[in-house]
């Protein structure tokens, strides 16, 4: 388990917060009252949620050139052919994972190849289970083509909660399968594009692991 660096400066901030309201209660207040407490056990509860939530376990990689891995950790809400017409401009399979703020959010790759397209696109924030989420909220796209031409896109969703979604990849770059990309602050929502014709291996509210979880399979 490691602590991801993207929660550095909020757990500063929590921190700083945290002593300055209790600095403050205890400096007007010293003697202690029943409101004492309660500030203290809802601060402990803060500081604990905001580290749990940018927790990064460790986990061994389920690596496979034919598989194609969750990106991220969560439950599949959609599976379904829709027209993908952002980059393929055709019809693919698209298997979406929504990521409660319960859920790691950092992204992974889902497999091996070449980063062949990134775009980062501005939006709204609708709450990431809807299913506008995916044309009208703030996202980001990265596909990447592996060594047979297999060719993936996924996309980091930001939801009503989520505000910053962080993509580290760069055209070009290496994908390495398993390997983290990025990392979406708060509740949010992946959407993987893949050909009509893998296997998907995943059903409808199944929950999936990011780097362990295959979602499907090229065939």
């Amino acid at each position: 388990m490691k602590f991801h660096k993207e929660g550095y400066v909020i757990t500063i901030l929590v921190v700083l917060f945290v002593v300055v309201i209790l600095g403050l209660l205890n400096i007007f207040w010293p003697e202690q009252f029943f409101i004492h407490y309660v500030l203290y056990f809802a601060s402990a509860i803060l500081l604990a949620l905001v580290i749990r939530f940018f927790r990064v376990p460790n986990c061994k990689v389920n690596l496979n050139d034919n598989l194609i891995l969750s990106v991220a950790d969560g439950k599949v809400v959609a599976i379904e052919e829709v027209e993908e017409d952002e980059y393929f401009h055709k019809k693919m399979r698209l298997i979406s994972v929504f990521m409660s703020v319960n859920n790691v959010h950092a992204n992974f790759y889902p497999i091996n190849g070449k980063v062949t397209y990134t775009k980062y696109h501005p939006g709204k924030f609708l709450v990431a289970w809807h299913p506008k989420s995916s044309t009208l909220n703030e996202r980001s796209s990265i596909v990447i083509e592996n060594s047979d031409k297999n060719t993936v896109l996924f996309r980091q969703i930001a939801g009503f909660v989520a505000r910053r979604i962080v993509t580290y990849s760069k055209v070009g770059d290496n994908a390495i399968q398993g390997s983290e990309m990025g990392f979406i602050k708060f509740g949010s929502r992946i959407d993987i594009f893949v050909p009509l014709d893998a296997e998907v291996l995943v059903k409808l509210d199944e929950k999936v692991c990011s780097r362990i979880t295959a979602l499907a399979r090229f065939v």
